[in-house]
C-alpha cells in the first residue's frame, strides 16, 4: 500500500469529476479526460462514483483516488461505510472520505468507518479536511493521507481566494509524518506550486483542468464583466 502512497510524491493530481446534468457527466468522458490528463503528466486520478471509478480504473494504471458524493450538505463525500466500501470494490487504490469532525449519516465515528472498512481489506484512505483538528483527528483515527479539500467549505474556516495555504503550513508542520495533500481552488499553475512549496505532498487540480463550463465563465468575466 505504500506504493501508492510513494506514487503521488511531488505530483499532480488530476480529479475528472462532472456535475450532475452536464454534459461531461459520463463515465466513459470522464476515463477520456483521465486519459488525456495522464498523457499530461498527472501522477494520479481522483474520481467520483461506482461508475466513472470502475470504468478509468480499466483504462489508466495511476493510482486512483476514488470517492462517492452523495447529496450537497453536510456529510457527502463517501459518507457511509457502505460508500466507502462500494468505491473500494469498484477498483480505487485510494479511498477518499469526509475527514471533519461532523456526525455522520450512518451514526459510526471516523475511527469505526475506517477500521470497519480495513477489517473486511487492506484500504488507503485519504481523510478530506476543513481544518487542523480535523485533521489532528482524522489521523488519530488511522487516516494515511491529509487533504485539505474542504477548508471553506464548513463553518471552521473562511473560504480563501485560492487554496488555503495557511491551514496547509499549520498540517505540514503538526503532521509531518502524515502525507498532506493540497486540494481546493487550485486555479493556476503558480498556486500549485505555491503549495508544493508551502509543503504539501502532492496537489490536486480540478476544475482548472477538467471543467471547461467554468473555465469558459471565468474567460468570459474577464471579457465582459457582469
Amino acid at each position: 500500500m505504500t506504493d501508492v502512497i510513494d506514487a503521488l510524491a511531488g505530483g499532480l493530481i488530476v480529479s475528472c469529476q462532472a456535475y450532475p446534468g452536464e454534459p461531461l457527466r459520463q463515465p466513459d468522458t470522464m476515463a477520456r479526460m483521465a486519459d488525456a490528463v495522464v498523457a499530461g503528466g498527472a501522477v494520479s486520478i481522483r474520481a467520483q462514483g461506482v461508475d466513472d471509478i470502475s470504468t478509468i480504473k480499466s483504462r489508466t494504471t495511476v493510482p486512483l483516488i476514488g470517492l462517492w458524493k452523495e447529496g450537497t450538505d453536510g456529510v457527502f463525500i463517501t459518507p457511509t461505510l457502505r460508500h466507502a466500501t462500494a468505491v473500494r470494490e469498484a477498483g480505487a487504490d485510494i479511498v477518499a472520505l469526509d475527514g471533519t469532525r461532523r456526525a455522520r449519516p450512518d451514526g459510526l465515528t471516523l475511527t469505526a468507518t475506517i477500521t470497519r472498512l480495513r477489517d473486511s481489506a487492506p484500504t488507503v484512505v485519504m481523510a478530506d479536511c476543513a481544518s487542523l483538528d480535523d485533521a489532528l483527528a482524522a489521523r488519530d483515527a488511522g487516516a494515511d493521507i491529509i487533504g485539505t479539500t474542504l477548508a471553506g467549505y464548513t463553518d471552521y474556516r473562511p473560504m480563501t481566494d485560492g487554496p488555503d495555504l495557511d491551514l496547509l503550513a499549520q498540517l505540514v508542520s503538526r503532521l509531518p509524518d502524515v502525507p498532506i495533500i493540497a486540494e481546493g481552488r487550485v486555479h493556476t499553475p503558480a498556486q500549485a506550486r505555491a503549495a508544493l512549496d508551502t509543503g504539501a505532498y502532492a496537489v490536486v487540480v480540478g476544475t482548472a483542468i477538467t471543467h471547461p463550463t467554468t473555465i469558459t465563465g471565468w474567460f468570459r468575466q474577464a471579457l465582459i464583466g457582469d
